[in-house]
C-alpha cells in the first residue's frame, strides 16, 4: 500500500507543470554546459597539439642551426656520419642535445640510418625504433618526390609506442649543400602529458563540474518554477472558491504587465461573464416561474369555481372558455421558451437565402393592413426594390411581425405606423416607427431583456401587454444575422426601432444561430 501511494505521488509529481519546467531548465542548462565543455576541450586539444608542433619546430631549428652536421667520412661502407657540435661542459646545451636524440632518426636517401661519428652507432633512438621505423622504400619514394619538386613537404604524424604512449612526429629532408645529397630526419615528442591534461579536464568537467552544476540548476529551476507558478496557483485556488454565491471574487493583478497578469485579467473577465450569466439565469428562472404561475393559477381558479359553484351548462361553458384562454396563454409561453431554448442550445440554425428585403416588407405590410385597420392605425410602407441581403426568411418575418405587433399594441386609435427599407452603405436598414405612447428613458436599456415589460409606476403587467419576449426575439434575430438593433423613443411622441443587416453573400450550408448570437 505504501509503495502504491509513493508510486502515485511520483507520477503526480512527474506530471506537474513545476516539475516539467524544472526538467526543461535542467536540460537546457545541461546542453549548454556539455556544449561549452566540448568546445573548450576541442580548443584545449588544439592548443596542446600546437604546443607540441611548436616544440618540434624549435628542435628542427636547433638541428639545422648547428647542433647537427652530417659530414663525409673515409669509410667506404658509410660515406656520411652525424656529428653533434655542442659544449659538453654546458648543461643547457647538453640537455638540449639529449632531448633531440630521444626520438630521432637520421637516414640517407636509401632509407638506411647513418652512424654517429663518435660512437659509430646508427643514428636512430630506441624510442623511435619502438614507434616503428619507416621502410627504406618509403624514404626512397619521399626523396624521389623531393628531387622532382625541388622541395619536400614536411610530414606530420602521430604514432603510438608499444606501451600505448602517443608521440607526435615531424619528418623532412636536410641537404648537404656542397654535394646536394639529401638526408631524411624524423624527430618526435611525447604527447603523454597532453593526454593526461585532456583526461584530467574531461574527468573534472564531465564527472565533477557538470553534474554538480546540473544539480544546482535543478534546484534553482525548481525554486524559480515555483515562484513563477505562484500566481497560477493563486488563480487555481481562487477558481476553487468560486461558486454560484461567490462569483464576485476577483484576483488583484501584480501590475507586472506580463503573461500572468494577462491570465489573471482573463480569469477576472471570465468570472464577470459567469456572474452576469448566472444573474441572467436566475432572473430568467424567476420570470419563467412567475409567467407560468399566473396562467396556471387562473386555470386552477376557473376550474375550482366551476367545480364548486357552477350549476348550469352556461356557467360550466364560461369556466371552460376562461380556462382555455389561460391554457392558450400558457401554450404561447411554452412555445416561446422552447424556441429560445433551441436557439441557446444551437438546435435552431439560419437557413440563409438571398432575398429582396423591400419585397419581403411590402408583403408583410399587406398582410397586416387588416389588423391595422381593426386597431384604427394607419400602416404605411416605403420599401424600394433592390435591397438584397442573405437572410433567413422565417426569422426576418418573425422579427418584423413582432415590431408591427408592438407598434399596434401601444399606438392609440388614429395613430400611424411607418416602415422604411433602404440601403445604407454595405448594410440594409429597416426602420419601424410609430406615433404611440413611447418608452420612458429609464426603461430603454432593458426593453430587449426577456420578460421585461414597460409598466406604469407601481402597476403590475397585464396579459394585454404580452409576455415580454417579442423584443428579445427581435434583438436575437438581428444579432444572429450579424446585424444590430437600436431604439429611439420619446414618451407621448412614439418610438423608432432601427435594424441594420449586413449585405453578405450566402455561405454554403446552414449557419449556427446560437453560435453567432454568443459571438455577438
Amino acid at each position: 500500500m505504501t509503495w502504491k501511494f509513493r508510486k502515485r505521488d511520483v507520477r503526480r509529481l512527474a506530471r506537474s507543470l513545476r516539475f516539467r519546467l524544472m526538467v526543461s531548465y535542467a536540460l537546457l542548462f545541461l546542453i549548454m554546459l556539455v556544449g561549452t565543455a566540448v568546445v573548450f576541450r576541442a580548443q584545449l586539444a588544439s592548443q596542446l597539439r600546437t604546443s607540441a608542433e611548436d616544440s618540434l619546430n624549435e628542435q628542427w631549428a636547433a638541428i639545422k642551426g648547428g647542433y647537427l652536421r652530417i659530414e663525409p667520412t673515409l669509410d667506404l661502407d658509410n660515406k656520411y656520419a652525424a656529428n653533434w657540435y655542442y659544449d659538453e661542459n654546458d648543461p643547457d646545451e647538453t640537455t638540449e642535445v639529449l632531448n633531440l636524440k630521444k626520438v630521432l632518426l637520421i637516414a640517407d636517401e636509401n632509407g638506411n640510418p647513418i652512424p654517429e661519428a663518435k660512437t659509430g652507432e646508427p643514428s636512430v633512438s630506441t624510442a623511435y625504433d619502438d614507434l616503428g621505423r619507416e621502410k627504406p622504400e618509403e624514404i626512397r619514394a619521399y626523396v624521389s618526390m623531393a628531387r622532382k619538386r625541388a622541395k619536400a613537404p614536411l610530414i606530420w604524424g602521430e604514432r603510438w609506442s608499444s606501451k600505448g604512449e602517443p608521440f607526435w612526429l615531424r619528418s623532412g629532408l636536410i641537404w648537404d649543400e656542397r654535394h646536394r645529397v639529401p638526408f631524411y630526419i624524423s624527430i618526435g615528442v611525447s604527447l603523454a602529458n597532453n593526454r593526461k591534461i585532456l583526461s584530467n579536464y574531461t574527468w573534472t568537467a564531465f564527472v565533477v563540474v557538470i553534474p554538480s552544476a546540473l544539480i544546482l540548476a535543478s534546484l534553482l529551476g525548481w525554486i524559480m518554477a515555483g515562484r513563477a507558478l505562484m500566481p497560477v496557483r493563486e488563480v487555481a485556488q481562487a477558481a476553487q472558491r468560486v461558486s454560484g454565491s461567490n462569483l464576485s471574487l476577483r484576483i488583484p493583478t501584480r501590475e507586472a504587465g506580463d503573461e500572468l497578469d494577462y491570465l489573471i485579467l482573463t480569469f477576472n473577465r471570465m468570472t464577470e461573464r459567469l456572474q452576469s450569466s448566472f444573474q441572467q439565469m436566475k432572473q430568467f428562472s424567476t420570470d419563467v416561474s412567475h409567467e407560468l404561475r399566473t396562467p396556471i393559477t387562473g386555470i386552477r381558479g376557473q376550474l375550482e369555481v366551476a367545480l364548486f359553484t357552477a350549476k348550469t351548462t352556461d356557467q360550466y361553458r364560461e369556466a371552460m372558455f376562461n380556462a382555455l384562454q389561460d391554457i392558450d396563454r400558457l401554450s404561447q409561453i411554452v412555445r416561446a421558451l422552447l424556441l429560445l431554448s433551441q436557439a441557446d442550445s444551437g438546435q435552431l440554425v439560419l437557413q440563409k437565402t438571398r432575398l429582396d428585403l423591400g419585397d419581403l416588407v411590402r408583403d408583410l405590410v399587406e398582410q397586416f393592413q387588416i389588423p391595422a385597420e381593426a386597431a384604427g392605425v394607419r400602416l404605411t410602407c416605403e420599401a424600394p426594390g433592390g435591397c438584397f441581403a442573405a437572410v433567413d426568411r422565417v426569422q426576418i418575418e418573425r422579427m418584423i411581425t413582432n415590431l408591427f405587433s408592438n407598434a399596434f399594441k401601444f399606438t392609440p386609435e388614429g395613430g400611424r405606423v411607418r416602415v422604411t427599407v433602404r440601403p445604407s452603405g454595405e448594410q440594409v436598414e429597416i426602420v419601424v416607427e410609430d406615433t404611440g405612447r413611447g418608452i420612458p428613458r429609464e426603461h430603454l436599456p432593458y426593453i430587449f431583456d426577456r420578460f421585461y415589460r414597460v409598466t406604469a409606476s407601481g402597476t403590475a403587467p397585464t396579459p394585454e401587454q404580452g409576455l415580454g419576449l417579442g423584443l428579445s426575439f427581435v434583438a436575437w434575430i438581428a444579432k444572429a444575422h450579424g446585424g444590430t438593433v437600436a431604439v429611439d423613443s420619446t414618451p407621448g411622441a412614439g418610438s423608432r426601432f432601427t435594424i441594420q443587416l449586413p449585405v453578405e453573400p450566402v455561405q454554403p450550408g446552414a449557419m449556427d444561430l446560437a453560435g453567432q448570437a454568443a459571438a455577438s
